[in-house]
């Protein structure tokens, strides 16, 4: 590292013609200047300058070490610009994993700004439900939900996603509309679990709560296949609200006992670190944060 500064402080004496004048620019003496082309000059037993009292020219050694110099300069100085760009711009790749459960079009939906505003930047996305080390794969934002534990990353809360028993009219016209929560022990359940089995189902209404332990017909661990089977007709579920908005709004879905809440569940951004954040990842983060509420 010592021999790369005083390739730069060579190459500062040439571009301004004196040692004096480098010394100005690089906020040192004339004399440590000096120091520096003189531990070049016997480390490569070469002289590289020819030193009168007027002026400095170089020594045919020295014009082939200045054209490395130079070089070296030129790509630490378009490693720079690139470094702003990337923390300016949000440019390059920006990869994010999150769970099997957000490939549903809120990301994209999310994104979609970012990505149009943007034509330097690209996407890639990893969808699953186990934990992916971020460092590893070279993740920059990950999506989690629940409550997270302690670790060394960096979790940003995004929102709190309220979740919604739905089902199919078709479902509804056959099997008829549970007014209460015990009445959806009367209907066929798609649960989320990894196993068919009792889910507790936690649902409450100013004050009263209702604790439902309801056995799953239908089983699965992907919110997206039981989201699948509820537009097939085939149960109730319980999806996020934000996942299922458009499915309401066009009536391919039906929110059931609208008055009763379920636990809401806390989404995350997750980043390997919190500072010097690039542009894409803080970008990122905010229309996340704005599209989930």
């Amino acid at each position: 590292m010592d021999e790369l500064r005083s390739m730069a402080v060579f190459a500062a004496v040439i571009e301004h013609g004196s040692m004096n004048a480098a010394g100005r620019t690089l906020g040192m003496t004339a004399s440590a200047v000096s120091q520096h082309i003189k531990r070049l000059e016997q480390q490569h037993q070469v002289a590289l300058l020819h030193r009168t009292t007027r002026k400095l020219t170089l020594t045919e050694a020295g014009g082939v070490f200045y054209r490395s110099c130079a070089a070296m300069l030129a790509a630490a100085n378009e490693a720079s610009v690139q470094m702003a760009a990337l923390r300016d711009e949000p440019v390059g790749e920006l990869r994010i994993a999150a769970p099997s459960g957000f490939a549903g079009g809120v990301l994209g939906q999310a994104l979609a700004p970012l990505l149009a505003a943007n034509p330097g930047l690209s996407l890639r996305l990893f969808f699953q439900d186990e934990m992916i080390d971020l460092v590893q794969h070279r993740i920059d934002l990950a999506l989690r939900a629940g409550n997270q534990p302690d670790s060394t990353l960096v979790a940003r809360h995004l929102a709190d996603w309220p979740f919604v028993l739905v089902a199919a009219p078709a479902y509804l016209a056959a099997r008829g509309t549970p007014l209460q929560p015990g009445q959806l022990y009367q209907h066929d359940w798609i649960g989320l679990e990894q196993e068919h089995g009792l889910t507790p189902l936690r649902l409450q209404r100013e004050g009263e709560v209702e604790m439902l332990r309801l056995r799953s017909r239908i089983a699965s661990n992907s919110m997206l296949s039981a989201r699948a089977f509820a537009l097939d007709g085939l149960g109730v579920a319980m999806q996020p609200g934000p996942e299922v908005r458009s499915h309401l709004q066009s009536g391919l879905l039906v929110q059931l006992l609208p008055d009763w809440q379920a636990p809401a569940l806390p989404v995350y951004a997750v980043t390997p670190r919190r500072d010097v954040l690039p542009a894409k990842v803080r970008h990122a983060i905010a229309l996340l944060q704005q599209s989930m509420h």
